[in-house]
């Protein structure tokens, strides 16, 4: 009857340990307070409405350009890492979930033991047993578990929830910086393809220039130094094709990497032209960067974790509750092993302890936890900054790069004017040689300098893009 009531007393300890477990130590998570701007630099009011919440498909409406970020996305090999990073972190969670729950476990064991003849195992064997060996044959069931009664094992749920929480914003923000890396890459040879195209031209405008001068030398009109001068002028024009095709194709490379393919060349109908500026970039307000950025939601999920860690550490310095029991059939000879009643057993405990001396550990453990929490507080701040500054550079850029595209065109026509008048005054006797090689050489350089600023201007835009946020939708 003693035995029988202890048993019975064990679901109303289960219950009152139950209603204890409503206790906690740690506070929950708050995000900290940031001191964010209403506006951007350089953005004369601030509108909820930003370009992030556009997906890239149309943010990027060419379909050139769609199809290799689709293929990045599909075969990028530190994308495709990201997400088994998500798989495991998915299974981690479902462990958690399951933290709650009590332990059970299936033993069944065998045991043989022959002692000395004169040590009392011995002596007690052959008097009460009449053998000179031990045997012991158990099969049972043993559960344990622990009572959650300060909190602690719901941090650690909540800490491995952060963690997959970190690991899908890391993901889309390996997603965001892909997208944007194509879409730089793709302009990259947009422009190389321009000032090949320009190249091309100025060599064929350098070729007639030199074939006007060797027919100015045979009337007499010039010397060989012109013709000389001629040459050289057309030798470091045609030296820029080859460079540009290396650059070409290294870009190519590169690009066909970037989406998870062998280094190939890469099929192209569009050109940089085509594509226009657009002057409307929503940008919304800094606050919602904390929600938009995925690397920033990142680093506030480490604060997450880094407060639930906490929890755990102050959890840890209070006493702990588990409850514990076996039952099965247990029998000193095999012949009686499964002899029902007779070999069931049963055991019920519960115990309560809590360290008294651990060399400092769950002190330094709190004092560590407390740390690592004000520093992921003030990498998330950090992070913040980061996306803020990010964002007022690409406003910048996208402004100023619009400016230097407005100066650079006209310089262009400029000096493309300048080649016809002296390519005139040369043949008509009123300019020398140098004018001539001197106005292709400028105009040369600001057709490169024209396309280099265009394909500035859209990487900009891109970078815009990414630094809110978008990309991963």
């Amino acid at each position: 009857m003693k035995n029988t009531l202890k048993i019975t007393q064990i679901p109303v300890l289960i219950v009152l340990v139950t209603l204890l477990a409503s206790c906690k130590v740690s506070k929950d998570y708050q995000r900290p307070e940031l001191a964010l701007p209403t506006e951007y630099r350089n953005v004369p009011y601030g509108d909820t409405a930003t370009i992030a919440d556009m997906g890239w498909k149309e943010f990027f409406p060419d379909t050139t350009l769609q199809k290799l970020i689709e293929r990045g996305i599909a075969y990028n090999y530190d994308l495709q890492i990201a997400l088994k990073r998500i798989d495991i972190a998915q299974q981690q969670v479902k462990q958690a979930r399951m933290l709650q729950l009590p332990r059970l476990d299936l033993r069944v064991a065998g045991t043989y033991n022959r002692p000395s003849s004169n040590s009392l195992n011995g002596i007690s064997a052959s008097s009460f047993l009449g053998a000179k060996h031990i045997e012991n044959y158990i099969a049972g069931v043993d559960l344990s578990w622990e009572a959650d009664i300060w909190g602690k094992i719901r941090r650690q749920q909540q800490a491995t929830m952060g963690q997959y929480l970190q690991t899908y914003e890391a993901t889309k923000a390996v997603q965001t910086r892909l997208v944007a890396d194509i879409a730089r890459g793709f302009f990259n040879l947009l422009m190389l393809d321009k000032q090949l195209e320009v190249a091309k031209h100025n060599l064929e405008l350098s070729n007639n220039t030199l074939k006007l001068t060797n027919l100015l030398k045979d009337a007499g009109e010039v010397t060989s130094l012109s013709v000389q001068q001629s040459e050289a002028q057309r030798e470091a024009i045609a030296l820029l094709i080859p460079q540009l095709e290396q650059d070409i194709a290294i870009q190519e490379n590169a690009l066909q990497i970037l989406t998870g393919q062998m280094p190939n060349a890469i099929e192209r109908k569009v050109q940089l032209a085509d594509f226009k500026a657009n002057d409307s970039l929503a940008t919304g307000v800094p606050a919602a960067l904390v929600s938009r950025r995925p690397d920033v939601r990142a680093a506030e999920m480490s604060v997450l974790i880094a407060n639930a860690q906490l929890g755990v550490a102050q959890a840890s310095m209070y006493p702990s509750l588990i409850i514990s029991a076996s039952g099965g059939i247990e029998s000193f000879k095999s012949s009686n092993w499964f002899n029902i009643p007779g070999s069931l057993f049963g055991i019920a405990a519960g115990t309560i302890a809590r360290p008294i001396f651990a060399r400092r550990q769950l002190k330094t453990n709190l004092e560590v936890a407390k740390i690592e929490r004000e520093q992921s507080v003030l990498e998330f701040r950090q992070s913040v900054l980061n996306a803020v500054g990010e964002v007022s550079n690409s406003l910048v850029q996208t402004q100023k790069l619009k400016e230097q595209e407005a100066i650079a065109s006209n310089q262009v026509n400029i000096l493309t004017h300048a080649i016809s008048n002296a390519q005139l005054l040369y043949q008509s006797d009123m300019a020398n040689y140098l004018e001539v090689i001197t106005a292709q050489g400028n105009a040369l350089q600001a057709e490169l300098n024209l396309a280099f600023i265009r394909s500035q201007s859209l990487v900009a835009r891109v970078d815009l893009y990414r630094s809110l946020g978008g990309g991963w939708k």
